[in-house]
């Protein structure tokens, strides 16, 4: 039987998280769970706090319906989107951040140039948020790898590491 393996991807805005997690989802041929904010806020110009609750409840919903999987965000990027946008983090989101369990987070830095996309609001500060997401995996110890470069590097960088530690996994030897 094939061991449940959940990969994560983290970071700031426009490092690359969509690219990276599509990309290894289809080279793993693992279900990718996609961000549910970008589904949410496509129609709507703005939003608020209690927005960002809804958001969470249906990102872990999503995650709910299979057992292993790549997810293209988590409640990191949850967490820290409530505490940039509105200087605190609702109980709800707390909670599924407290409770969260991935294999491995890749940490995506913000070393490749800002892409403009509606939904992003950042374009400045990537280097300061990227420090909460660092500051926020390594409280809660968990496992994390840090991804940088041009794509390529990243994609190596990955590779690199599910190969050296979920070598018994299946789904890995087949990549």
């Amino acid at each position: 039987m094939k061991r449940a393996l959940k990969i994560a991807f983290t970071g700031p805005e426009s490092t690359g998280k969509s690219t990276l997690s599509s990309w290894l989802s289809a080279e793993m041929k693992i279900p990718l769970m996609e961000e549910y904010a970008r589904v949410y806020l496509t129609e709507k110009k703005e939003y608020f706090q209690e927005d960002l609750d809804l958001i969470a409840r249906e990102q872990v919903k999503l995650w709910s319906k299979e057992s292993h999987f790549i997810a293209d965000t988590e409640m990191t990027v949850m967490k820290v989107w409530s505490e940039v946008k509105y200087s605190c983090c609702s109980d709800l989101i707390q909670k599924y951040f407290d409770a969260q369990f991935f294999d491995v987070y890749f940490l995506c830095v913000p070393d490749i140039p800002w892409e403009e996309d509606p939904m992003r609001e950042n374009p400045n500060d990537r280097n300061e948020i990227f420090e909460l997401y660092h500051n926020l995996l390594e409280t809660q110890k968990v496992n994390y790898k840090i991804i940088s470069g041009e794509l390529e590097e990243r994609k190596q960088q990955i590779l690199n590491y599910l190969q050296d530690h979920y070598k018994a996994s299946p789904q890995i030897r087949a990549v």
